[in-house]
């Protein structure tokens, strides 16, 4: 893809969108692309924040460790979405490691010129609260169910995943289908206790699976809400 390909993908970003092209392009004038293999750390907690980055292709998770030194993911992002963008803004070191899930390719926005941005369109600014904002609501909501039975945790981080992640087809909402490894760290619950939640609500036909696109597919929103 060219420069002009993922300047495309920049402006389909909620950040970005609504904001005037000439805003977008003198932002994204030193923006720097790079390919990266699955499992690449791209930040690492407690680096200093020099540039905030935007997924233009593939998945990369937010990690960080409990007490016990277990890793937790704490979000999954995709497409458009941004991340860093704390560590610019409060002048203190990062808090989560960031690490790609697939094959990505991520852009790099030096961080003045995401500060000169935000100072100089309002648009922007809200656009960055409105995401900061969503991202709490799911965390809150997460933390509300983490009490809740495994089957209502499970469905609750494929909703969370659908929210932010999902593509909708005309067979109903696509997600990306990560490892169980990955859906056990986010719902603090065993490997094997997400395998038999998801191959109990396939069988109920809730979900379905797409491993050439690696995808994952809920034809009804709805019906697994209800589940909760």
């Amino acid at each position: 893809m060219t420069a002009a390909d993922w300047l495309h993908c920049l402006r389909s970003s909620s950040f970005f969108q609504g904001l005037p092209s000439s805003a977008v392009e003198r932002a994204t004038l030193k923006m720097i692309t790079r390919q990266h293999p699955a499992d690449r750390v791209i930040l690492l907690e407690n680096d200093w924040g020099n540039s905030v980055y935007f997924v233009l292709q593939g998945w990369v998770k937010i990690r960080t460790y409990n007490l016990d030194g277990k890793e937790v993911t704490l979000n999954i992002l995709g497409l458009g979405e941004m991340f860093g963008e704390m560590a610019p803004l409060d002048q203190i070191p990062r808090s989560t490691d960031v690490i790609t899930l697939t094959e990505a390719v991520i852009g790099s926005l030096p961080a003045q010129d995401f500060v000169h941005l935000l100072e100089t369109e309002p648009q922007a600014g809200i656009h960055l609260a409105q995401m900061m904002a969503k991202r709490i609501r799911q965390i809150n909501r997460r933390l509300r169910l983490r009490e809740s039975d495994s089957t209502a945790r499970v469905i609750d981080i494929l909703l969370f995943l659908a929210d932010s992640q999902g593509q909708k087809i005309a067979t109903g909402t696509a997600i990306p289908s990560l490892p169980h490894r990955e859906l056990s760290s986010l719902t603090g619950l065993a490997r094997e206790t997400v395998t038999r939640v998801l191959g109990k609500l396939e069988k109920k036909q809730l979900i379905s699976r797409d491993p050439d696109r690696e995808l994952l597919l809920i034809p009804d929103l709805s019906a697994l809400e209800a589940l909760l």
